[in-house]
């Protein structure tokens, strides 16, 4: 047996585990359950409790917790341990069903949007059994969801979850009306690129604002950046090979397979991707990934940064969320086949995603917005704020022709490419090219929605694709189910969808001035900021599609504005406070010790007689102090500009007063201190610099 094979999965309580370690009554009882979306027996769950505790105690674990994901972002865990005493004081290990099933957690303590009064602590967390439990750090890890006492959601899981039963119950209905008996479940798919920088661990940790906010505040542009292109793809240096085959091996431990790792486009950027995976296991692997980067970068004396855009003036960091859908037995609903326009099903299946991403293309954004976002979508870089589809030459003939026509007569034939060179081979080129710029890409038999945000959690924005494409496939099912002929009826739900909803496919340029123009000329929503974004969530219509799905109440929907509304104007306030320590602190009292000195040795010159020499000094000591003095006064007004935004009366306000004036002013006094960087002698910087952190790296 080869070494990865012994370590792959070894830390997971996975489904061959289960298979060893369980009863085989026990085994097949759970197994079914889970196949067939059942309720648990807690009798079972004694059971696979004792054996989960057992093989946890194999791997030295002495606790337990249960792992879930609340609204801050970030994972939550409370460890209990196993050990209990006996009456002859002696110790016993312990771990019941009840204990697996059910946690409890103050429900106060964690965002809960108005939920949950201060004074009613009470939540419950409930264990996920699809997704397997693990061992790290001696610890036995249970995926969990977390509710309030009255069984509202307070965590990241619980809609994702509800998400995936709806597009399962609205997919099988349009399976079975179509003539499908065999299959048992509709399930969701998603492989989750993650992007991240690395930089020297020792020069992270000057630099306040990677520490409090995850980028960098201030910094003037090194004279390389990625101009070149000589970053992507690139040999990747030893010191980073080392972490990523360090990172591979604990993602292995854990189950999570790593299977791309390269450099990306910006210096110091790079990439892993995993195998696909159901949506809430790709979530959970995806929330472990980015904590165990962090954990083994700290290892190799490096920092992993995970926000959007650490660094301005390179490329920010993404997490393209590429998602499709099957059955249990083995159908990819987005299969063309080879000869897509014969393909009712898949054909289907299309235009109802087509029209699920026109009629909720708003709040489809709002699940990529977040502050780190801002600062990488729209007018920026990587996909524009307008959600559009790509679906390439050949699924573009094939729409246009049921357009037109009703069904599609031809499938564009795949070509040969042929490269000019004997050694080289001659092979089939792809149905179609790639269109790196679309926001929602059809890629062969997935979707790529590339908007999403280094930093954020798979959830959000799966549950919301899950909801909007079950909505409108529970308006296909009940059609066909009430058709005498389905198929026929399947091919003119075909027709009218694309019909009515062409206008969120484009295929051009998404990064182009024209785009936004037409966009505007189709009615396509440019929500460009956090703001305006989140707002589309209490949108009447996409409220009550969350609660026709059974994914969301009127009230959780609230609830998760209140709570990211309240999350993006603190994450504006630590940065702006951030960057005055930063001014006040640090950098303008070197400055001011720079101008000093620039001063003395032009009184020193001039006190000698001589004054030729002094006109570059004084224009660089004026051109200085201009700054520092402006830099002064933008500090005062963005205090100003805090206060305000910090006493307005709710959340929606204070969003909007954070993103009109905070932000402007911490973008100018960012101006002013990036041009005081390219003046002041280096030895007085008291920061590290772009340049040492992007190409600092052995």
């Amino acid at each position: 047996m080869s070494e990865l094979a012994k370590i792959f999965g070894s830390n997971v309580f996975n489904d061959s585990v289960m298979r060893e370690k369980l009863p085989t009554a026990t085994y097949n009882a759970l197994r079914n359950i889970i196949d067939n979306n059942l309720t648990l027996d807690p009798n079972l769950a004694e059971v696979v409790a004792s054996a989960m505790k057992e093989w946890a105690i194999e791997r030295g674990a002495t606790h337990y917790c249960h792992w879930f994901q609340p609204m801050t972002g970030l994972t939550a865990e409370k460890h209990n341990s196993f050990i209990s005493t006996s009456k002859d004081g002696k110790i016993i290990m312990e771990f019941s069903g009840k204990e697996l099933i059910k946690g409890e957690s103050d429900a106060s303590s964690f965002p809960n949007g108005g939920i949950r009064a201060t004074f009613e602590a009470r939540g419950y967390t409930a264990w996920d059994f699809t997704s397997p439990a693990f061992v790290k750090d001696k610890t036995l890890y249970i995926p969990t969801a977390f509710c309030s006492y009255s069984g509202e959601a307070l965590d990241k899981k619980t809609p994702l979850l509800r998400s995936m039963d709806a597009l399962n119950r609205q997919g099988l209905r349009v399976l079975r009306a179509l003539g499908n008996k065999t299959s048992r479940k509709v399930i969701p798919y998603v492989g989750a690129e993650q992007e991240y920088f690395l930089i020297d661990r020792e020069l992270f940790l000057k630099r306040k604002d990677l520490i409090y906010t995850g980028r960098t505040l201030f910094g003037a542009r090194p004279p390389k950046g990625q101009e070149m292109g000589d970053q992507y793809y690139a040999s990747i240096k030893t010191r980073v090979l080392n972490f990523m085959q360090d990172l591979d091996t604990e993602l292995w431990k854990l189950g999570i397979p790593g299977k791309t790792r390269h450099n990306e486009a910006a210096p110091s950027q790079h990439e892993i991707a995993p195998i696909y995976n159901v949506v809430n296991v790709a979530a959970d692997q995806n929330q472990l990934m980015m904590e165990t980067m962090r954990k083994v970068a700290a290892k190799h004396g490096l920092a992993c940064l995970l926000h959007e855009k650490p660094f301005a003036g390179v490329n920010g960091s993404g997490k393209h969320n590429n998602w499709s859908i099957g059955t249990d037995d083995g159908i990819n609903l987005l299969d063309p086949g080879p000869e897509p326009h014969k393909n009712t099903l898949f054909l289907l299946i299309l235009a109802a995603i087509i029209k699920a991403v026109d009629v909720y293309a708003d709040v489809i954004r709002s699940s990529a917005a977040n502050a780190g976002n801002d600062c990488r979508l729209g007018a920026h870089e990587a996909p524009p704020a307008i959600v559009s589809i790509f679906l390439g030459d050949q699924l573009t003939d094939i729409i246009e022709q049921i357009e037109r026509e009703g069904e599609a007569k031809i499938t564009i034939c795949s070509t040969q490419l042929e490269m000019g060179a004997s050694a080289l081979p001659v092979f089939s080129k792809d149905f179609n090219d790639r269109n790196r710029t679309s926001p929602f890409a059809f890629t062969g038999n997935k979707f790529e929605f590339r908007m999403v945000g280094s930093s954020a959690s798979i959830a959000g924005p799966n549950f919301i694709i899950n909801s909007a494409i079950a909505d409108i496939l529970s308006e296909v099912a009940d059609r066909l189910e009430a058709a005498s002929n389905p198929e026929e009826e399947a091919r003119k739900i075909t027709q009218e969808f694309i019909r009515n909803h062409k206008r969120i496919i484009f295929n051009g340029d998404n990064y182009s001035e024209e785009w936004i123009k037409e966009a505007e000329r189709r009615g396509l929503p440019n929500l460009n900021n956090f703001v305006d974004a989140k707002k589309t969530l209490l949108l009447e219509k996409n409220v009550k599609m969350f609660s026709r799905m059974g994914v969301l109440s009127e009230k959780e929907c609230y609830s998760r504005y209140e709570i990211l509304m309240e999350n993006y104007n603190k994450t504006i306030k630590i940065e702006a406070l951030t960057a005055i320590d930063m001014v006040e602190r640090d950098i303008l009292p070197a400055v001011y010790r720079y101008i000093h000195e620039l001063a003395s040795c032009i009184n020193q010159v001039r006190a000698t007689g001589i004054h030729t020499v002094l006109d570059t000094q004084e224009r660089l000591l004026e051109n200085i102090s201009t700054l520092a003095v402006s830099a002064e006064e933008k500090l005062r007004k963005l205090k100003e500009a805090v206060n305000e935004a910090a006493s307005a009366v709710d959340v929606s306000s204070q969003g909007v007063l954070y993103r009109d004036k905070v932000i402007p002013v911490m973008q100018s006094l960012r101006g002013d201190i990036d041009n005081l960087e390219t003046m002041v002698d280096s030895r007085y910087w008291p920061i590290p610099t772009y340049g040492e952190m992007l190409f600092g790296m052995e």
